[in-house]
């Protein structure tokens, strides 16, 4: 059956995705003659105005006898989001073309519409991050130094025995307190910089680094301190200074919709000699906060009275963040490249802007990158739809839809689907947001990889549970192939791969706080390990063909395939996530040069086996 529209073919809509502002976009839709069109309108509908626009289609020829083809142009000249669909006049009469469910195609009468993404023509983000590879670190669990720190606070606890779990149980008052301390800290992050340069690592993404009173340090305490037990902040510099002369950039961890109750802003436990906002209504920090019984009843994070929301544009705390040598501008000064934004879609459009202009004025190539776990291209937070990626606000962001997509293809072998998610975010997002997207398997608030992948689903289990689980041997051995698996795709796909610290030796663990143990130095999957190290060589050798065009090939049940396509040559990335061989042809008009990675085999098609990878560079 003839296609009529598909917003990814070229033929149908050109150029592909995202576009910026002025760019004129031409459409064409392939309608059969039996239904004998006399009138076809492309209606868009510009959100940001609630301006609709109508644009007559202009019949331009047959396809084969029995299909016509109808075409125009359109050309957005303002930033925002568009929406479209197609309406004809037929024997029928009037009807709509508009988007199936999950999928790029149109069919007749449906309700759904494509998306054009708009972004500002000023919008750059930093190539320095396009075609390398991200390593996520949880400070406190990495590795230790070993060297005695000063002005420890008394009411941490410190844990000699590195194998130990974390605290995960209540205490006597009913509260988990993480406050159990393994001392990794800023000197063992350098001391282990040469570990890092061997993995292909080219950023670093420190979680929380701040004076904090828990071991998670998304209670903010002091923004301007590092915390103690981590080191000070000449230590921070001196790892930024030795990280850059392996050409490895740092980024940072900014938590700014709430700070700690126990901080020497709000100073509820008055641990600090400052007057807090709890401790009077005098204090200079009081009208950050949002009290709505002063001092006990304000507004907090999700409900923990731990974490007091911040009024993130009020001028003082705007000034405060955001302002000349204000905290972004501080932290770039000491040496980090960066700033990773915490919940970014619980911090008004205007905050961001804020922080992107004030980063940029340090360093035009700062990188600005948010947390949005789903599109942040047309996400809607607080009845608002967000404004990420038009060009004011974020570079980037961590790219959950990816892992999900992943993990989806191999434990459901739905590589249709996948393929969909893949695509959808290709086709929203600005390629230059596409490019640097964070694309993580793992993180300090999912399933680590092996555990979401080769054990038992969660499905809502308490803690109690969780602690006890650690999978079987040949559970695990399986959960090895399938890691390599996912992360061969996630390094071969638009944007860059992102390691969460321990992954590359098999660390297991569900949720917090078993997503977070101590790096196991001494017990390290090696055939992983070597893996991940293998992948840094392929991802810097073939950088720049991994950096191009994004092709879907052939992605159905069990086989997901796509090109990466430069000039005249091609990388094939194939992988079959099923329990038999698969045959799938070489694509016509190309010849393989070099297979790079594969454990299949090829003739006059590739077969390749249950849980096998087929890449291979192809020429014209």
């Amino acid at each position: 059956m003839q296609c009529i529209f598909d917003s990814t073919n070229a033929f149908f809509k050109e150029p592909f995705g995202a576009v910026e502002e002025g760019t004129k976009i031409h459409f064409k839709i392939v309608l059969p003659r039996n239904i004998k069109c006399s009138k076809a309108n492309l209606c868009v509908n510009f959100e940001n105005k609630n301006l609709m626009y109508s644009l007559d289609m202009f019949w331009c020829g047959m396809l084969q006898s029995d299909h016509e083809m109808w075409e125009c142009h359109f050309q957005p000249e303002e930033a925002g989001l568009y929406w479209y669909n197609f309406q004809i006049e037929t024997i029928n009469g009037c009807e709509s073309i508009s988007k199936k469910p999950n999928s790029f195609e149109g069919d007749f009468n449906n309700n759904s519409l494509w998306q054009i993404t708009v972004y500002k023509k000023s919008f750059e983000t930093p190539n320095w991050l396009e075609g390398g590879i991200i390593y996520q670190i949880f400070p406190d669990r990495f590795f230790s130094s070993g060297k005695k720190k000063k002005c420890i606070p008394k009411d941490r606890t410190i844990v000699n025995d590195k194998n130990k779990d974390p605290e995960w149980n209540f205490n006597s008052q009913g509260k988990v307190t993480n406050s159990d301390y393994y001392c990794g800290d800023l000197e063992g992050i350098t001391k282990k910089l040469e570990y890092l340069k061997s993995l292909g690592v080219t950023c670093i993404y420190l979680n929380p680094i701040f004076e904090s009173h828990t071991n998670h340090r998304y209670d903010t305490a002091n923004y301007e301190k590092v915390d103690p037990l981590l080191g000070n902040i000449n230590l921070f510099k001196h790892l930024c200074a030795e990280a850059k002369k392996l050409g490895i950039h740092i980024i940072i961890d900014g938590v700014f919709s709430h700070t700690g109750s126990d901080s020497i802003y709000f100073n509820k436990n008055n641990r600090y000699k400052s007057l807090g906002a709890y401790n009077s209504q005098d204090s200079p920090y009081y009208s950050w906060y949002n009290f709505i019984n002063w001092p006990d009843q304000y507004n907090s994070w999700w409900g923990f009275d731990t974490l007091p929301e911040v009024n993130e544009l009020n001028e003082n705390y705007n000034k405060y963040i955001t302002g000349q040598n204000g905290i972004i501008q501080k932290w770039l000064n000491f040496g980090a490249t960066g700033w990773r934004l915490d919940v970014a879609d619980e911090l008004p459009d205007e905050f961001i802007a804020n922080i992107r202009n004030a980063a940029k004025k340090v360093n035009k190539d700062a990188l600005i990158i948010g947390e949005v776990w789903e599109d942040a291209s047309n996400k809607i937070s607080y009845s608002k739809r967000r404004e990420f990626l038009l060009g004011n606000e974020l570079d980037s962001v961590m790219n959950y839809p990816f892992r999900n997509a992943i993990i989806e293809f191999l434990k459901y072998k739905n590589a249709k689907d996948a393929m969909f998610h893949i695509l959808s975010i290709l086709e929203n997002y600005p390629k230059q947001v596409s490019s640097i997207m964070m694309n993580m398997l793992s993180t300090h608030d999912s399933e680590r990889i092996i555990t979401s992948l080769a054990g038992e689903p969660l499905n809502g289990r308490d803690k109690a549970w969780q602690s006890k689980q650690y999978l079987s041997e040949n559970d695990f051995k399986k959960g090895i192939q399938l890691v390599q698996l996912a992360s061969l795709i996630q390094y071969t796909l638009p944007g860059v791969p992102s390691i969460y610290y321990g992954d590359e030796i098999g660390m297991e663990g569900y949720l917090d706080p078993f997503n977070r143990r101590y790096f196991n130095w001494e017990n390290q999957n090696k055939t992983l390990l070597s893996w991940y190290k293998h992948l840094g060589k392929f991802r810097k050798k073939y950088k720049d063909i991994l950096c191009a065009n994004f092709k879907n090939y052939f992605s159905n049940n069990e086989i997901l395939s796509y090109f990466r396509i430069q000039n005249n040559k091609a990388l094939l990335c194939a992988f079959n996530a099923g329990e038999v061989d698969v045959k799938l042809e070489i694509p016509k008009d190309y010849k393989i040069k070099k297979v790079i990675l594969s454990n299949s085999t090829h003739n006059e098609n590739i077969n390749i086996p249950p849980l096998g990878f087929f890449v291979a560079l192809l020429i014209l």
